[in-house]
């Protein structure tokens, strides 16, 4: 603990009209330095966990997490279906048949992924039932050839709800007039909007229609789990397709997203090691500061040491001093950083709507996400007051050892 003297004294010289201006311009740089780096760092680091969110409850929302597969239609998928829930990180289970294909309309094609579901159970595995705009997932109904597309789709489509599209199949069907391809003709009654990406590459429609489509037997192609953690995606796939291993494949979000949450994660680490940089600089301005100070306070120090002051209380002197100004920059960076955290999106959303730079084209969203977490605030406002308070111990040790002879021989 600091004796109050030195409590005083420190705080003194922190708040004194220095004569030497360009010390006091040093100090004041390491405390704004200390304060940008904490507000960036902290901002910066919400907007990535903002995409790891994002990419976990919207694009891992709507993907399946973990499935298995058959090359054989599953008649008995409600059987399996039982056997896998009870492995205890699987939350939920949905039948689904997978077909590609090429969506026209309005004289306009595009291709797309579509997903025979069933609604009863889809609902549980998938977020798309929050996130319709218009009409209801429970409208996709076995014999009725409805069809749930995302927003982008539709609109690049000239899509409305109640319109009709033509789904064409890339498998040909002989007939009289020669070979041609398979189509059938859909009823728009849903339309959801996950993010860009999402969009206009996924398509939902009854399971039994895909079947027949396919011209299939009734069952299921596959099914998909909702995990309770997605992490332990790989070996759920792996327990689920223990249980028929002749019949069952299994397949995971790591394999066909893992780069790209891999990439996430490779950003977040290496950007917040660059931007802690920037605090570490304004540490060691903190110490260029105090050395500055100690030489031009020799006078001061020599005379409280022939009061009687001792070389550990000139150390707790100066380090006051630092510990003052890491304090200060610390606390507004934090408080800074936080407001930034939780604004960031809304100003960078106005700014994007107001001068149409169409900032997040290239990104799976379409805004700026931002999550702050308390770990991290800790850790960055920690991380902060640990540096400045190193960057005091030299300067002060400095300090400390000045020899009031030497000194006041030539004042």
């Amino acid at each position: 603990m600091f004796r109050p003297l030195a409590l005083f004294i420190g705080l003194r010289y922190t708040r004194a009209e220095r004569s030497n201006g360009f010390i006091s311009f040093i100090s004041l740089i390491s405390m704004i330095g200390l304060t940008l780096g904490v507000a960036v760092l902290i901002t910066v680091l919400s907007v990535m966990n903002g995409f790891d969110r994002e990419l976990k409850t919207r694009i891992l929302g709507m993907v399946p997490q973990a499935t298995v597969t058959s090359t054989e239609i599953i008649g008995d998928w409600k059987q399996i279906a039982e056997k896998i829930k009870q492995d205890p990180e699987v939350a939920a289970v949905a039948p689904f048949i997978q077909l590609q294909g090429m969506l026209t309309s309005n004289g306009q094609v595009a291709g797309i992924m579509v997903t025979g579901v069933d609604p009863e159970y889809e609902k549980n595995v998938s977020i798309i039932n929050d996130h319709m705009v218009e009409g209801d997932i429970d409208t996709l109904k076995n014999g009725e050839f409805s069809i749930v597309l995302g927003e982008g789709m539709a609109q690049s489509l000239g899509l409305q709800l109640g319109d009709k599209v033509t789904l064409v199949l890339p498998e040909a069907s002989p007939s009289p007039a020669g070979v041609i391809p398979r189509f059938k003709r859909f009823t728009l009654t849903g339309i959801f909007t996950i993010s860009p990406e999402v969009d206009s590459l996924m398509a939902f429609i009854p399971m039994g229609d895909a079947g027949k489509l396919l011209r299939l037997p009734d069952g299921a192609q596959g099914i998909r789990m909702k995990l309770n953690d997605i992490f332990t995606a790989p070996i759920a796939a792996q327990k689920a397709a223990a249980i028929a291993p002749e019949q069952l494949y299994p397949s995971d979000w790591t394999q066909t997203h893992g780069n790209l949450f891999g990439a996430i994660q490779m950003e977040k680490a290496m950007v917040g090691l660059l931007l802690f940089l920037i605090i570490l600089v304004a540490a060691f301005n903190i110490v260029s500061s105090l050395v500055m100070l100690v030489t031009d306070k020799k006078a001061d120090i020599a005379i409280l040491k022939t009061f009687g002051a001792s070389p550990r209380l000139i150390t707790q002197v100066f380090m006051v001093q630092g510990i003052v100004i890491g304090f200060i920059g610390t606390i507004a960076g934090t408080i800074l950083g936080v407001i930034f955290a939780l604004t960031v999106s809304d100003i960078l959303g106005f700014i994007n709507q107001s001068f149409g730079l169409n900032l997040f084209d290239a990104y799976f969203v379409n805004y700026l996400p931002s999550q702050l977490r308390l770990t991290d605030v800790v850790l960055i406002t920690s991380a902060s007051f640990i540096l400045s308070f190193l960057a005091t111990i030299y300067p002060a040790r400095r300090a400390a050892k000045i020899q009031p002879a030497q000194t006041l021989r030539y004042e």
